[in-house]
């Protein structure tokens, strides 16, 4: 069997190369060995949502006499069993929606695990039972996305040492857990699980939690962090993570800015990054370069051998689920002889669905000023938001970074509810050039929390109208 382009995996990349080569007029197929959609759909970015919400509807119950409702005492409680359930359906209705829009595509679905061989132009897919079938294929995608990242000092065992994709099945509360890692899956998990009364301590090496937002939003995600009553140690080092099963407990050893000590908690949640799945694939019969466990690609997603392009987490891009689908777009549209416009990097918006959320893109203020720009930067704070007060939620701030010399937008750093539906607006501003005047002068509807942006934007030049 022959194709125009066969795709080897099915995540947010992958499925999405595969849609747009079809819609190309490309004959495509795609190589999947679990669950269509991929870690994003199944194990990552949908079921946490998922689980999250659940976590906000036991929040706002938990509050309910200060919106006027009364609850009975002892009538809500948390059914982490059913929770998980939940989440569990969503992923597999959101697969099941990933089949359908292959099959409206007339994308081949193939069931094994696909791999490059030593013939250019073909890959080798091994069913389940362990048979071996030969495809020929002009142009290969690699999209096999990655896993968590894993060290000896922290020994997964699943069951007290345990990653995200075990996180999303627990059935049983822990009553203690440290964290490790404080990107967004780690602190993601620390909302989730410190919101239904787990005892959550989170570590961090680097000297501020979430290390790649602006240092202003960190500290108020650790001030937000604090006030849930979730222990936050940053500028930490874990040194060990020990089971002791007849206490049924884990110890962590971490080195700090108190010194040496020992953390105890019943569960150990390791979010320490993610590695890229290159094993088992054939790069190297293919002779496919790799450098530090990434895939070397040029910006069209080719890599050193003719044919095979490779996209996601894959590559040394930002290793998120947007941004693989648009470098699938981008490689899709490469291979059918189209001429389409470079992934611009520079605007990658990028989200933590903490309470209250995280939301940037662009500079952040440090990286303007290591840049040379002289900056005028404008702050609006929820507790000037009517929407964010009647939410009862004001607990938030939109920051924008401008460049002084040009009025242009150069970052947007938002803390607070909703603000991932919200960066949308400045990413937008960002791609097109948008300057201070653009932000300003666009009518933002009333009440909302997206006029925190164009409130923003006005401090920025002194013309705030609610601050």
């Amino acid at each position: 069997m022959s194709y125009d382009v066969m795709v080897i995996g099915s995540g947010p990349g992958g499925y999405a190369a595969a849609i747009r080569c079809a819609q190309l007029g490309l004959r495509t197929a795609v190589v999947e060995r679990a669950e269509l959609g991929g870690t994003c759909l199944n194990w990552g970015c949908i079921p946490t949502k998922a689980l999250l919400k659940s976590a906000e509807v036991f929040r706002y119950a938990s509050h309910a006499a200060e919106y006027g409702v009364d609850i009975a005492a002892g009538a809500m409680k948390a059914d982490l069993p059913k929770m998980v359930a939940r989440s569990r359906g969503v992923a597999e209705q959101m697969s099941k929606g990933i089949d359908f829009l292959l099959k409206k595509n007339k994308v081949e679905v193939i069931v094994g695990t696909g791999s490059l061989t030593e013939v250019p132009h073909t890959v080798a897919v091994t069913a389940g039972d362990g048979t071996t079938a030969i495809y020929e294929a002009r142009h290969i995608i690699l999209a096999t996305g990655a896993r968590p990242r894993e060290f000896p000092s922290i020994p997964v065992d699943g069951r007290r040492v345990i990653t995200s994709r075990h996180a999303l099945t627990l059935t049983n509360l822990p009553e203690s857990m440290v964290v490790i890692g404080s990107g967004a899956i780690g602190a993601e998990f620390a909302t989730f699980f410190g919101t239904l009364g787990t005892k959550v301590t989170i570590v961090e090496y680097a000297p501020n939690l979430a290390p790649l937002e602006d240092e202003e939003i960190s500290k108020l995600l650790e001030r937000a962090f604090r006030k849930a009553k979730i222990a936050v140690m940053t500028a930490t080092e874990v040194k060990q993570v020990a089971v002791d099963e007849a206490a049924g407990l884990c110890r962590v050893s971490v080195a700090g800015k108190k010194g040496e000590q020992v953390l105890e908690a019943e569960v150990v949640l390791s979010a320490v990054g993610i590695a890229a799945n290159t094993e088992g694939i054939g790069l190297e019969a293919a002779g496919v370069r790799i450098e530090r466990g990434k895939v070397i690609v040029d910006e069209h997603y080719r890599t050193s051998v003719e044919g095979v392009y490779a996209i996601g987490d894959l590559i040394p891009t930002p290793a998120l689920a947007h941004v693989a689908t648009a470098e699938a777009i981008h490689c899709a549209e490469f291979i059918a002889g189209l001429a389409p416009e470079a992934v611009d990097y520079a605007v990658v918006p990028s989200c933590i669905y903490t309470t209250p959320e995280v939301a940037s893109v662009g500079l952040t203020e440090a990286q303007a000023t290591e840049r040379g720009y002289t900056m005028r930067v404008g702050r609006f704070p929820y507790t000037a938001s009517g929407k964010a007060t009647a939410a009862g939620n004001r607990d938030g701030m939109v920051k924008l970074i401008f460049d002084a010399e040009t009025d242009r937008l150069l970052g947007a750093h938002l803390f607070g509810l909703n603000v991932t539906e919200m960066v949308a607006e400045p990413a937008l501003g960002l791609t097109l050039g948008a300057k201070a005047e653009d932000v300003i002068r666009t009518i933002h509807a009333h009440p909302t929390m997206s006029e925190g942006v164009m409130e923003a934007a006005a401090a920025a030049y002194d013309e705030a109208i609610h601050l």
